[in-house]
């Protein structure tokens, strides 16, 4: 879909005519298929190191899925790349380990803020900045939900830079950090949700740059008892599938009302 005058992006290898104003962004680069098959039509525009990136539709909304690899320093880059090649909306779409005694395995888990344990937003901005989903996004992603009928959570989440010491998981032969199961405690004491690796970083550098974002991660690990089982996989990427042409809806009835952002006060018709 690119031709030799768009500017091409040293990583991801896509130019402005090759990805859709709104992006879903896994980590896993298999998960792109998984995301796709809920698509009505779906084109690989760009595949390089872990970024593999395909456009299509869905319900006559433009989409595009780009996977950024596992933490903050890829899906950066990710990003920058896209925000320069004019992406206006990112949802991180993946999965997470609980650490709350009311979620379950399989549970969705919609972030509205997130506790930046990553380094690369620092490289940004002081830590002290929050990191912040797009109100309109977190609303997309909860109206999707409601209506796929999928359990789901909204608060806060946690990402880290190690999945192993970072998390309060024994590494090799049982290491942990000094800080390790202290963090993980704090934090499930203050009503964290979960644990992941990428959100906090997406959500700062789209509110630094004026973009939106949010992440819905599908459970697949509950800390409070350390059980794992894959269950739910396409959850996430149904539910960010659908937001997406949720969020398209949203856009056109602000034009439609002049209204600068999506409040309560604005109707939409769903179906």
């Amino acid at each position: 879909m690119a031709d030799e005058t768009d500017a091409v992006q040293y990583h991801l290898e896509v130019g402005p005519n090759d990805v859709a104003e709104t992006v879903l962004l896994p980590g896993d680069t298999e998960r792109v298929d998984r995301i796709i098959g809920e698509w009505d039509d779906a084109e690989e525009v760009a595949s390089h190191r872990e970024y593999r990136t395909v456009t299509g539709t869905y319900d006559e909304t433009p989409i595009s899925v780009t996977s950024t690899g596992i933490g903050s320093p890829s899906a950066a880059i990710a990003v920058e790349e896209l925000a320069a090649v004019g992406v206006e909306t990112f949802i991180r779409v993946g999965s997470c380990g609980t650490i709350q005694p009311d979620v379950e395995i399989g549970d969705l888990i919609i972030t509205n803020g997130a506790v930046r344990r990553e380094g690369t937003s620092t490289e940004y901005v002081r830590d002290t900045y929050p990191a912040v989903a797009d109100h309109e996004v977190v609303t997309a992603l909860v109206a999707a939900a409601e209506r796929l009928g999928y359990e789901y959570h909204v608060g806060v989440t946690a990402s880290t830079d190690s999945f192993y010491a970072g998390q309060g998981r024994d590494g090799f032969e049982g290491f942990q950090s000094p800080e390790g199961r202290a963090l993980y405690e704090e934090l499930r004491d203050v009503n964290v949700l979960n644990f992941e690796m990428e959100a906090s970083a997406i959500c700062t550098l789209a509110s630094i740059y004026g973009l939106r974002a949010g992440a819905v991660c599908t459970v697949y690990a509950d800390r409070t008892n350390e059980e794992f089982r894959v269950e739910g996989q396409s959850r996430a990427a149904e539910t960010a599938t659908l937001a997406t042409a949720l969020l398209a809806k949203m856009d056109e009835t602000k034009r439609a009302a002049g209204a600068d952002r999506w409040h309560a006060g604005l109707s939409l018709n769903l179906d």
